[in-house]
């Protein structure tokens, strides 16, 4: 090491002593610097969590291994010298690299639900969660009537996974084009103990998928434009694109979905795709398609449904 390399290291050792691993003491001021270096760096939140605030307190809390439900008790106890270096580097990571929380934990949830996940997949995020919760009622009356279930584009396995709570007498199909992505699908299918009832195939859409009768067929399939694929925030790019963009308009999946999916249905059958915000666009690409569009607590027409019949 040189004069000069330890003039740089005493000068690090000395910032730290001085500089806001010094000044920072409890959760209460790591989390007002958090929200303030991801609001200075243009942090962008579209992954589960709402904004600078909440992201910093997960961050903050996962990073001490407290209780990510439990702030309160907590705001003003004083945090020791090594955690402190630790959540500054984390801080750090999220405000210059723009790595999406999930990322830097490992972990996403949705509800009570966590899920392992890492640059392999899309982080977790979907309005079928919600409606899930309630075994997707009112449309399907009987969720204990459900044997079988698909997951389109089952990414980290997350969807499929709630489904096989939601509908216990179900087996589930979970679908990808990725192996990576179904390597991560086994993990967390493992973890809840799934294995006999979530059967995981690669393909491309159907294509490589056995004909068979499905009575609810759900998929959160890449849906984002190709303009919009080209302004997304840097979060985003982290994420593999596979999973985002499906062309100029964003449809170039659903189009084949639509077109396999009556095959793969039984006569009752429900197929239900989410879009975000592409009804205008989905509306325009199928005039003649007549959906019924779903309320979700978070949001509004983002998904739509089709009975078996429909196609007929």
């Amino acid at each position: 090491m040189t004069h000069d390399d330890h003039l740089e290291h005493d000068d690090e050792d000395h910032e730290h002593e001085h500089g806001p691993l010094a000044e920072l003491v409890t959760v209460r001021d790591w989390l007002r610097y958090a929200v303030t270096r991801f609001n200075r760096a243009g942090c962008f939140f579209g992954h589960g969590l709402v904004d600078a605030y909440d992201e910093a307190v997960y961050l903050i809390l996962h990073t001490l291994a407290l209780p990510l439900d439990r702030l309160e008790p907590f705001l003003d106890a004083c945090i020791p010298g090594d955690e402190r270096e630790a959540i500054f580097d984390v801080i750090e990571k999220r405000a210059i690299e723009r790595i999406p929380a999930a990322y830097i934990t490992g972990e996403a949830w949705l509800g009570d639900f966590r899920f392992q996940v890492d640059q392999r997949v899309i982080i977790p995020r979907s309005y079928f969660a919600e409606l899930l919760h309630d075994g997707f009622s009112p449309w399907i009356q009987d969720p204990q009537a459900v044997t079988a279930a698909m997951d389109m584009c089952t990414g980290s396995g997350c969807l499929a996974i709630l489904m096989a709570h939601a509908f216990p007498n179900a087996r589930i199909v979970a679908v990808d084009v990725s192996r990576d992505a179904l390597d991560v699908a086994t993990a967390n299918i493992a973890a809840y103990g799934l294995e006999d009832r979530i059967e995981l195939v690669q393909s491309d859409g159907f294509a490589a998928v056995p004909e068979q009768g499905f009575d609810f067929i759900l998929s959160n399939p890449p849906y984002v434009t190709r303009e919009a694929m080209e302004a997304l925030p840097p979060e985003y790019l982290h994420e593999p694109g596979v999973a985002l963009g499906s062309g100029e308009d964003g449809l170039d999946l659903v189009r084949k979905l639509l077109a396999d999916a009556p095959r793969y249905l039984t006569p009752e059958g429900l197929l239900a795709i989410e879009v975000g915000h592409d009804r205008a666009i989905v509306e325009e690409a199928f005039p003649d398609l007549a959906p019924t569009w779903l309320s979700a607590p978070s949001g509004d027409d983002k998904i739509f449904l089709l009975e078996a019949r429909q196609f007929l």
